[in-house]
């Protein structure tokens, strides 16, 4: 077996009769090692199941989601593995990477980047589309059907990757996503930074670009919360209903009074979410 190809259990947990656990592997897409989480729920000890793929934001790790949205217990329920990787390539020791929490470490935005000093370690596209699926393919008992999901940039790293591949993903789903991060200040900073200067390369990691160039016709559903302070000057989803409206693409935009950007929102929808994937999942 190749680098890429081994697995080195970091922990594992029973969580739910289905097991929590942590994996190291070589990245050959980002040149470092990464970490990332799977739950397999029960039935996977018997049987192969469909996947969710859950996309973190800002700051977060692998271990954010599994331990903050109480996913497991529906996830052991409907049968459906969860693998959470990691948001940015670890322990590059970059210039500026650990500057800012919205830039390098922890924030690497679901891109292939093409800037200096970024490009040889920021390409989680690929990681995300390409490298992570082989591994986990090779080594955990899935069944070919997957299903995408995030929460603010993680939100929009599944956006773009449902709407980038067609057919793919059997359903998508985002809380609090980054739809157009061509227009606000996060997605410029980080778009800038990996991308450079010349914006018809940042259209590809858009969500609002991609809905408007008809790149396909997956329905988009998203939890957005009316209390969430980053909802005006960073999220804007009114933007990307603006846009679904003009191109009729099929999008269910719910908006919920009182929830703000944490894992408080995602944890009190999360069942919702996954009830919801699990309907196109087990569709033959």
């Amino acid at each position: 077996m190749s680098m890429s190809e081994t697995l080195e259990l970091v922990s594992a947990n029973r969580s739910f009769g289905g097991w929590h656990k942590r994996y190291r592997h070589y990245s050959r897409a980002l040149d470092c090692d990464m970490e990332f989480a799977v739950y397999l729920p029960p039935q996977a000890e018997s049987e192969r199941v469909p996947l969710l793929w859950w996309l973190s934001g800002l700051t977060c790790n692998d271990e954010n989601f599994m331990q903050k949205a109480g996913a497991q217990r529906i996830a052991a329920e409907l049968g459906i593995a969860i693998v959470c990787p990691d948001t940015s390539p670890r322990g590059t020791d970059l210039p500026g990477e650990h500057d800012s929490y919205d830039l390098g470490s922890g924030a690497g935005f679901y891109v292939n980047a093409t800037q200096a000093p970024w490009k040889p370690h920021y390409r989680m596209y690929d990681y995300i589309v390409e490298e992570l699926p082989s591994v986990v393919r090779q080594h955990f008992p899935v069944n070919g059907r997957e299903s995408i999901s995030g929460h603010s940039m993680g939100g929009h790293g599944a956006l773009i990757l449902a709407l980038r591949h067609p057919g793919r993903f059997s359903s998508v789903s985002a809380f609090s996503p980054i739809v157009n991060p061509m227009n606000c200040p996060w997605g410029q900073k980080a778009f800038t930074s990996y991308l450079g200067e010349d914006q018809s390369t940042w259209r590809q990691y858009d969500a609002c670009e991609l809905v408007a160039n008809g790149a396909s016709r997956q329905r988009l559903f998203i939890d957005q919360g009316e209390a969430d302070q980053f909802l005006e000057e960073q999220l804007k989803p009114e933007r990307l209903e603006a846009v679904c409206d003009a191109h009729d693409h099929p999008l269910t935009l719910r908006r919920q009074p009182g929830y703000d950007h944490s894992y408080f929102f995602i944890a009190s929808f999360i069942e919702e979410h996954l009830r919801y994937h699990a309907e196109h999942l087990m569709k033959s």
